[in-house]
């Protein structure tokens, strides 16, 4: 499955990246919330998961959010989310960035992760920007508001918004410096995380993607692994290790 070459960039290799998307999330059951019933079937989630939703109506995005909170607490990372966290300790430096915004890759014991698209378990005031991590969704039923007046609303990138700036520069230098990329679990397709593997390559990274389907990039990158993480990333943690 892993070619020689591979291995043996991995072995000597000081600075590795990997890039994680939906898929990896979805082995562990993270639904895609594009509503299978009930009263989210009447909404898109361009349709709320942007500011001017929560400007109109923000106790119905308030609401979709807690119900999306309540499917994911039971969730438990999968396979592929705890050898990304045992490849960390085996490189000086090891960057994980994540376009999931489940915190399953923490709950797997991953420590040096980018969030992308922010994190839904975490809050932030829609005013002053104010980050809060210790209120419940389940048990507020109205939005809650900040000490400064504004509504409290979820902290993650919503359409219309940009990334963070701090989390794209951390994930853009760490690209530019990795000598092997990891791509997993994305479709590439959603910018400007897809250009990250490219960015990688162009910089003499040994570029890789790990896909149960081919994507966009397949065709650009040094090697092209087709399989589910879950299943793919143990046996490369294993090959290492061998």
């Amino acid at each position: 499955m892993f070619s020689q070459g591979l291995i043996d960039r991995l072995e000597g290799a000081r600075r590795v990246v990997v890039l994680t998307g939906a898929g990896v999330s979805a082995e562990s059951g993270v639904p895609t919330f594009r509503g299978k019933g009930g009263l989210w079937k009447r909404y898109k989630p361009e349709e709320l998961a942007n500011p001017s939703a929560f400007i109109r109506n923000p106790e119905l995005v308030w609401e979709w959010y807690s119900y999306r909170r309540k499917l994911i607490v039971g969730i438990k990372p999968n396979s592929g989310h705890y050898a990304l966290a045992e490849l960390e300790g085996m490189f000086p430096h090891f960057a994980l960035i994540t376009q999931n915004i489940d915190g399953l890759h923490k709950a797997a014991g991953s420590r040096v992760i980018l969030e992308l698209h922010g994190n839904i378990m975490r809050n932030r005031c829609f005013e002053c920007n104010r980050t809060f991590r210790s209120i419940d969704p389940g048990d507020e039923p109205r939005v809650p508001r900040c000490s400064c007046g504004g509504f409290i609303r979820p902290d993650v990138v919503w359409f219309g918004e940009s990334l963070p700036a701090d989390q794209l520069s951390r994930a853009m230098e760490a690209a530019e410096g990795a000598e092997v990329f990891l791509s997993v679990g994305t479709s590439a397709q959603v910018q400007p995380a897809a250009s990250l593997p490219l960015v990688a390559k162009r910089n003499g990274a040994h570029v890789v993607e790990i896909n149960p389907e081919r994507t966009p990039i397949s065709h650009l990158v040094d090697e092209f692994i087709q399989g589910e993480s879950g299943e793919v990333l143990p046996q490369l943690v294993q090959a290492i290790k061998a």
